[in-house]
């Protein structure tokens, strides 16, 4: 698909009161960019049509972003992965954000958000949106923060600017921290590690020292005009998330998760798609009621989870232990994983960390899928498995999620022998390679 084409003929959907891909689902038309997404995923784009003017998939694909290419986000799309990259106050380097883009587009990343917090804000985003062929999202608050200093001097008007410059920007998704109230903030002081949300922990700090309800909450309207301007889809962003196993599915979790409920519906109303952020640091054995739990009280809007991390003792494996909660969470509905990386909790992750990163949230997405029965997900383990017993190596790196490690491992152990040709690898050698002697016996009774 030609997408510079796709928008060429729908900017001027904006002149029409109409400009979003739902609002068009809504009327029973099938964009390009529907026909496109279900498509590449081998869905019907009238089943597709259906589930978006529904709010339980989304297309992320605003109008200014023509270079990237639009895809399904829904509980009955293949689940999706996005990776976080962004510069800090401690390193701001454009070209070390680009890299970064580089490496998570490369081994499988969605959509990536870039969370800046230092340097030149805009000029970094701008970069990575023209850069980028997937969508981007971003966490206006971060920027607003970061103009103004002292976050007590926050303003709705403020907030609202950010959002709207970024939307002319391209940004196609904005976490936006609006469902934490007033009347939630105590119940998060009862936590063991209390709000772990940067966006959010800002939000209620300008809450709590002017004692005033969430602007973004109050600002709600505003800020769905700018979204369906530029269809722009808002990811409910989940300020009161859990940032340990003690403090997982309280009554500060569920209850933001009440208010994207309330949030959702007016969105989608006003022709705003929008997908719903989640936990988190979760138990294992909770993972499928928090996702059930979402679908009933947001209508089964694509829910978006970090991780989830199932244990807090593994600093430096988290992609991990994310991997583990994210697979639980994908087969019980999730329709987007946020990457953990093995920084996390520890510094800002470099391309290494961002590779490891994404290469595990890939698997947790790609084994829930096959488990799911979703159209075509186990064709690339089958063709895997043909061309490991065939000891045809090129195409097993080829299908690999991380073809370039899986290469460099074998190749490492068999210094001598080329890979092209030998029917073993360095664990069992060609005598006791199992594979090697199950297809010589497949010959043998085939004579």
């Amino acid at each position: 698909m030609n997408r510079h084409l796709s928008i060429q003929q729908h900017l001027s959907r904006a002149s029409t009161g109409a400009p979003t891909q739902l609002r068009f689902a809504k009327d029973g038309i099938i964009t390009p960019e529907i026909e496109y997404a279900a498509r590449k995923e081998g869905l019907d784009p009238e089943f597709a049509r259906r589930e978006i003017a529904a709010g339980r998939m989304i297309i992320p694909a605003n109008l200014h972003h023509p270079e990237a290419l639009p895809f399904l986000i829904g509980r009955k799309a293949l689940c999706k992965i996005n990776a976080n990259i962004g510069s800090s106050a401690i390193l701001a380097d454009p070209a070390f954000e680009l890299r970064k883009l580089a490496v998570a587009v490369k081994y499988g990343a969605d959509t990536v958000m870039d969370l800046s917090t230092g340097g030149d804000i805009p000029g970094i985003r701008s970069a990575i949106l023209r850069a980028s062929t997937v969508p981007i999202g971003t966490v206006p608050i971060y920027e607003a923060i970061a103009r103004v200093g002292d976050p007590e001097e926050l303003s709705a008007e403020l907030l609202l600017d950010v959002v709207e410059e970024q939307a002319e920007q391209g940004v196609d998704y904005m976490t936006v921290h609006a469902s934490i109230l007033l009347r939630l903030i105590p119940l998060a002081q009862k936590r063991v590690t209390g709000i772990v949300s940067r966006g959010g922990s800002l939000i209620a700090q300008w809450m709590v020292r002017h004692n005033r309800e969430n602007p973004l909450y109050t600002h709600y309207d505003q800020l769905l005009d700018i979204c369906r301007k530029y269809d722009v889809s808002l990811s409910l962003g989940d300020a009161l998330r859990p940032g340990c196993l003690a403090d997982a599915s309280d009554a500060a979790q569920f209850g933001e998760l009440e208010v994207h409920g309330e949030l959702a519906r007016r969105a989608r109303e006003r022709d705003v798609q929008v997908m719903i952020e989640g936990p988190g640091h979760i138990p294992l054995h909770e993972i499928e009621m928090n996702m059930k739990k979402e679908q009933e009280l947001c209508d089964d809007a694509p829910f978006y989870v970090l991780g989830p991390v199932v244990t807090d003792i593994a600093p430096g494996y988290d992609h991990i232990t994310s991997a583990i909660g994210g697979a639980i969470a994908a087969f019980h509905g999730a329709a987007m994983l946020c990457y953990v990386t093995p920084k996390e909790h520890l510094g800002l992750p470099d391309e290494d960390d961002v590779r490891d990163g994404v290469v595990a949230s890939r698997i947790a997405a790609h084994a829930a899928d096959v488990a799911l029965g979703k159209p075509g997900a186990q064709d690339r383990d089958d063709a895997m498995a043909r061309a490991r017993f065939a000891f045809d190596w090129e195409t097993q790196f080829s299908l690999a999620l991380d073809g370039d490690r899986a290469r460099e491992m074998h190749d490492e152990m068999l210094p001598d022998v080329s890979y092209k040709t030998a029917e073993y690898c360095s664990m069992c050698g060609e005598k006791f390679c199992a594979m090697r002697i199950s297809r010589n016996l497949s010959q043998e009774s085939g004579k």
